[in-house]
């Protein structure tokens, strides 16, 4: 039995809105608190379920003044220790510094002045002209200064919080639901101000401040839903033998998935279950209840003791099965999907690619056609079709400007994890290609002026990493995918084949703004090195086509070098019937051609057709 908790001096708990807990009020952390460590995982799940909530209320045509009718989140708990009128975060900065990154974004993204300030006011104050922000770490500043600006943050050697502060923004910029954008941000600013709580605990002393800590997090750790779901399974099976022996199973393949990362076993066991048994998932309207795959992603455990005669748990021998077969079929086809993700592994590369779009909702997609009884083969050939399939699906919305962050694909998802369970490869194939649908993912031609734009330079590198990636190796030089996907220093970034000078360009734009938007093209882009742009990126295009001679073969392909003694690359210009040509000069006419090559050999990498192909391999 634990011995009570020994405080020196009185604690006080207060539940917080996010306007109260920031505005007027700073907050720092002593010199021995670890680095900011959320990785992208965790702020996209933050984010999903800040939308999710607030989407069950929310309704076109609205009064903003209805926002406060909206249903609340909590947000958790911080721990603070007062000493000399100056507030110490003990536990929570995680959660304070993603929160805070989270209202700088909204700032950059509101029009409506009043409402920037009072956002303004929730992440900095002004004193004698000088901004301080709430979240008061000196060497975080000059990075939150840049952020709240909307620069480049230039600080060499970043510590590691600085390092994921960064990235975490950029990953704020990509997962950010386009449902909350438009018309909806006002209203979704107000309830995340006003709505999201957390209980703010302050103690008077670091020693009674880590003490609550303590209390909180050391003693009596709470079981997991996949701990209780282990127990209930256990329980039913009556015979000591099997039971050890499902055990052990159990045991086994949980520790290979928390090698994985926190809470991983619990992300397979969402994912295998709502991939084999959700029939259905709440409607997004307001007061809509959940249903099997929203109860599958809270408390499994439970859905799968409510839902025991639907999996077919109806004795000891059953319960058994459950976990000796079905668990560790799909454990170890998620563990091996979730490391290719990570990883390019031949046969699973579009996991990978997929995974790096953060497209999160594909690992039950890939493991709903599976079958316990598939051989290696079998399996295999269905993950290939559905991977393309998503593949697909992800850069034909890319193209068009469609989002595909969580909450906007979780129905569409669904019902392709739904439809497709049990099938096999030529009929996964048959089905899926008959689900691109024009509303919902239209092709390559619907939008012939796809370009770069604010928030999709991320996504815009991927493809064209894809691409220049494509070209080379059907040309029969080998991959450089891994090397290309690269930013930071020493990585690749997008390359403007036009400077940004519109000053250049006043024979074919009379306005910069139009100049702008030709510029941002896909056609007028490629992906070179970092240093490449550093050096040569200001130059007018007759002198810069020069170097793009070293460059990819995409690059390269700008100069007629490209095409002498070069046979593997004429072999696949020849075979692909793409038009590529050699530009002398590089003219609106000159940009408009090379568009109309990136659109046919996007529908080329990205055609429906190698569904078949994979389900033929």
């Amino acid at each position: 039995m634990s011995r009570p908790t020994q405080l020196s001096r009185e604690i006080d708990a207060k539940g917080r809105t996010v306007r109260e807990l920031l505005a007027g009020r700073k907050y720092s952390i002593d010199y021995y608190q670890r680095e900011y460590k959320w990785q992208r995982k965790q702020v996209a799940q933050l984010i999903d379920d800040l939308a999710d909530k607030f989407l069950e209320s929310y309704e076109e045509g609205h009064e903003r003044s209805s926002v406060a009718n909206y249903g609340h989140y909590f947000l958790g708990s911080i721990i603070i220790s007062e000493k000399d009128g100056q507030k110490f975060i003990i536990d929570g900065q995680q959660r304070l510094t993603t929160l805070m990154l989270l209202l700088i974004y909204l700032h950059h993204k509101l029009e409506d002045a009043e409402q920037k300030g009072q956002i303004a006011d929730l992440i900095f104050s002004l004193k004698y002209g000088k901004r301080s922000f709430n979240l008061d770490i000196p060497e975080r500043e000059a990075c939150m200064e840049a952020l709240y600006k909307g620069e480049e943050f230039q600080g060499a050697d970043a510590s590691e919080s600085i390092a994921n502060i960064l990235a975490r923004f950029s990953d704020i910029e990509d997962l950010f639901p386009e449902q909350l954008t438009g018309p909806a941000l006002p209203y979704f600013v107000d309830w995340l101000v006003e709505n999201v709580h957390l209980v703010e605990i302050t103690a008077y002393s670091d020693r009674d401040a880590y003490t609550i800590f303590e209390t909180m997090n050391d003693r009596g750790l709470s079981l997991t839903p996949a701990d209780m779901l282990k127990g209930y399974l256990l329980a039913n099976i009556t015979d000591a033998e099997k039971r050890a022996r499902a055990s052990r199973t159990w045991k086994k393949r949980v520790q290979a998935l928390t090698e994985l990362g926190k809470d991983e076993d619990a992300d397979a066991i969402k994912s295998w279950l709502r991939s084999q048994y959700a029939e259905s998932i709440r409607e997004r309207k307001r007061g809509a209840q959940p249903k099997d795959f929203d109860l599958i992603g809270t408390e499994f455990h439970r859905w799968v003791r409510d839902n025991k005669d639907r999996l077919g748990l109806t004795g000891s021998t059953e319960f058994a099965r459950f976990i000796e077969r079905d668990f560790a079929f799909y454990s170890r086809w998620y563990e091996r999907l979730r490391r290719a993700g990570e990883t390019l592994t031949p046969g699973l590369e579009r996991v990978h690619f997929n995974a790096q779009h953060n497209f999160t909702l594909q690992y039950p997609v890939l493991l709903a056609p599976l079958k316990a009884d598939d051989d290696e083969a079998g399996a295999l050939r269905k993950v290939r079709v559905v991977a393309a399939y998503l593949d697909i699906l992800i850069h034909r919305r890319i193209w068009n400007f469609r989002a595909i962050d969580y909450s906007t694909m979780q129905y569409a998802m669904f019902l392709v994890m739904r439809d497709i369970r049990g099938m096999s490869a030529p009929e996964l194939a048959a089905m899926l290609k008959d689900r691109f649908d024009p509303e919902t993912a239209p092709d390559f031609a619907a939008n012939s002026a796809f370009r770069l734009h604010g928030m999709n330079g991320r996504q815009i590198h991927r493809l064209l990493a894809r691409m220049t990636d494509y070209v080379e190796t059907r040309s029969g030089q080998p991959s450089r995918y891994g090397e290309y996907v690269q930013g930071g220093k020493k990585g690749y970034e997008i390359e403007h084949i036009w400077a940004d000078h519109p000053e250049r360009h006043t024979d074919e734009f009379s306005h910069p703004s139009e100049f702008q938007e030709y510029r941002n093209r896909i056609g007028g882009l490629l992906l070179l090195p970092k240093s490449f742009n550093a050096s040569y990126g200001d130059m007018p295009y007759a002198e810069k086509r020069e170097h793009y001679r070293g460059q990819n073969l995409l690059a390269r392909s700008l100069h007629e070098d490209a095409y002498e003694h070069n046979p593997g690359f004429q072999r696949f210009i020849e075979e692909s019937g793409l038009r590529f040509v050699a530009h002398t000069e590089f003219k609106k006419a000159d940009l408009d051609a090379r568009q109309a090559l990136y659109q046919r050999l996007a529908e080329r990498i990205w055609d429906p057709a190698v569904l078949d192909e994979e389900a033929a391999s």
